[in-house]
């Protein structure tokens, strides 16, 4: 008896430890609070937008075990100064050069206009594009910001869980892949939400559509 005791009292505290490894973690910085198996890894990285521009953009990252687990934000306020510039080198009267000189333009210089405002569904194309079996695909709100969310069978049988936000003029893309068999990832799909440069938490009143006005917080 003893013996079944001591080995239920290893088995509560390897438990117990495994759940004290997800801690919250915030970045003012970049606006987005959510939950890791310990500290993340931040990898300064580059993203190719749509139309080319290569925009500045951080990963965030942590692995458990065979579980991985990331926060990708890519910064598209410089995008306009970016692909104006680029515009500037293409061929006399390719598509991609028109419409800069107009401001009622729908497009922009470089298309920098279509690129600000696809960026959600860019994105999420690109998972669309993997070698796996999309089993879900849905829009979604975290805190009424609109996005998509995606879940995705590997070859390997593995599960990517993926959600995809534009907030601030910051494309957000947290992405959790589990082995085969293991459960789905709650404690990092259901964290993520927005914070200020205070670190307070943003939630607005009315849904927040990127490049719309903001509506107003409501807490």
């Amino acid at each position: 008896m003893k013996c079944v005791i001591a080995a239920a009292m290893v088995v509560s505290l390897s438990n117990a430890a495994f759940a004290q490894e997800w801690t919250e973690f915030a970045s003012r910085e970049d606006g987005f609070s959510t939950n890791f198996p310990g500290p993340p890894a931040v990898t300064q990285s580059t993203y190719q937008s749509q139309f080319g521009a290569d925009l500045p953009a951080r990963v965030y990252s942590a692995t458990q075990g065979r579980s991985r687990f990331s926060v990708t934000v890519v910064d598209y306020r410089s995008i306009e100064k970016i692909l104006t510039e680029k515009a500037k080198a293409c061929p006399a009267g390719a598509e991609t050069c028109l419409g800069g000189a107009n401001p009622r333009s729908s497009t922009g210089a470089g298309y920098w206009k279509a690129d600000y405002a696809g960026a959600l569904i860019y994105a999420t194309r690109q998972f669309m594009k993997r070698d796996a079996v999309i089993t879900e695909f849905v829009w979604t709100n975290i805190d009424l910001v609109e996005g998509h969310m995606l879940q995705l069978t590997n070859k390997d049988q593995s599960r990517t869980y993926a959600s995809i936000l534009m907030h601030a003029d910051r494309l957000f893309i947290a992405e959790a892949t589990v082995p085969a068999g293991d459960p789905e990832p709650g404690l990092f799909q259901q964290a993520l939400g927005f914070v200020d440069a205070d670190g307070n938490s943003i939630r607005y009143q009315t849904l927040y559509h990127h490049g719309q006005p903001v509506p107003a917080r409501g807490r």
